[in-house]
């Protein structure tokens, strides 16, 4: 049987650890207790500190130089990282810890693949959480109080902790359909056409849609780099305006960056590529307080992109999709990329739009593989979704 791996920092957090590893190993799953800590101590561990340093990528003795506890802290979550995935029989960790605790074991979650178990017990679990999370399948659980003794509420949070890593360690998951995944994006102003195209192939494939919103284009490319994901249309990459303008659900840097190390056949599109994502009207940067905005919600304000900022996305875009080695086929819908840019809608600019082609045919270096498609077609065009789907097909025999 898999093993269930203890994870904290012994020199602070020992007799928690402790109190959870015995628990494990009561309930009939063998359990290695890891020290993660950054300063000596005479407990009995089952993996030292040391010996989770020693796989540091770049600087295995850095206990030994770093003297700063932030820098130290940064450096084991990088050793660990390194670490888990480097042993063959996890089955699953749960970590215990406040800030720099938590810091560190989820660095090493962060490297485990989707479906392996991971709770992390921490004070900071009921706040945000996305920097420790990021687009994983991490369990937080709020520790209540500090992780500091044993005691009534401890005793409980702890033992639910343990219990429940336990049980997924020994747990099996139900044999179902087992159709190849096919992953989409879409947001609120592409729905119909990615509903389209989910109901073309959702008899052949096991289709996940992830709403763009930032950790959802994270997910999305996380499923691809692991492996599990090996066919995409991701119609909706409204996450590059936001990365790019200072919005709030940007995907970051690496958007679009696994299909290019994966090299997977990639179909792609301009989805919501006219707007920018703020929160509510107050929260929209002074800078902007004079562009054209678009009230979604009370809590989301949107705003739309310029001829300039559609020329540095079709760059910013283009240089992504030279980087893919695999077939590629990115379509433009010329008539529109969301609900709202349509003529009548808040957001109908054929300037901005042409801005954005124009820059990707200057920049994208086609060639048999790697192919722009232009459209006369609305991206929520029943043709549209059905050329998607028809560009996916010839790319993926």
């Amino acid at each position: 049987m898999k093993k269930a791996y203890v994870v904290g920092t012994c020199d602070t957090k020992f007799e928690e650890l402790k109190f959870v590893a015995d628990l494990i190993r009561q309930s009939g799953v063998e359990a290695l207790l890891v020290d993660v800590g950054t300063k000596p101590h005479e407990h009995s561990v089952d993996i030292t500190s040391r010996e989770v340093a020693a796989c540091h990528p770049s600087a295995p003795s850095f206990l030994d130089t770093v003297k700063e506890r932030g820098e130290a802290v940064g450096a084991m979550g990088e050793a660990l990282a390194a670490f888990l995935p480097g042993r063959g029989d996890v089955g699953g960790v749960v970590g215990l810890g406040g800030s720099g605790g938590t810091s560190i074991v989820t660095s090493g979650m962060r490297a485990l693949p989707l479906g392996m178990p991971k709770i992390m017990v921490s004070t900071m679990a009921s706040g945000n959480v996305a920097p420790y999370v990021g687009p994983n399948d991490i369990a937080m659980m709020y520790s209540v109080t500090d992780v500091a003794g044993i005691n009534k509420v401890s005793r409980v949070v702890l033992a639910n902790a343990a219990n429940a890593l336990a049980g997924m360690v020994k747990g099996t998951v139900p044999a179902g359909e087992d159709r190849p995944l096919l992953g989409m994006t879409m947001f609120g102003v592409t729905t119909p056409c990615v509903d389209m195209v989910r109901h073309a192939l959702e008899s052949e494939f096991d289709c996940l849609v992830f709403h763009a919103t930032g950790a959802g284009g994270q997910s999305f490319e996380k499923l691809v780099d692991s492996g599990m994901m090996k066919r995409v249309l991701d119609v909706t990459t409204t996450e590059i305006c936001d990365h790019l303008m200072g919005g709030v659900l940007s995907a970051g840097e690496d958007r679009l960056g696994a299909f290019a190390r994966t090299v997977i056949p990639y179909v792609g599109s301009v989805g919501a590529l006219d707007m920018v994502n703020f929160g509510a009207m107050e929260t929209v940067p002074e800078k902007y307080k004079n562009r054209k905005l678009y009230v979604h919600n009370p809590q989301v304000t949107l705003m739309r992109t310029t001829p300039e900022e559609n020329t540095l996305m079709g760059e910013w875009i283009g240089k992504k999709l030279n980087a893919m080695t695999g077939p590629v086929r990115f379509l433009l819908p010329l008539k529109g990329v969301s609900m709202i840019d349509a003529p009548g809608q808040a957001f109908y600019w054929p300037e901005a739009d042409e801005a954005l082609f124009a820059a990707l045919e200057r920049t994208v270096q086609q060639s048999d593989r790697r192919r722009l498609v232009k459209l006369p077609l609305h991206v929520n065009d029943p043709e549209f979704a059905a050329a998607l789907v028809e560009n996916y097909r010839e790319i993926n025999p």
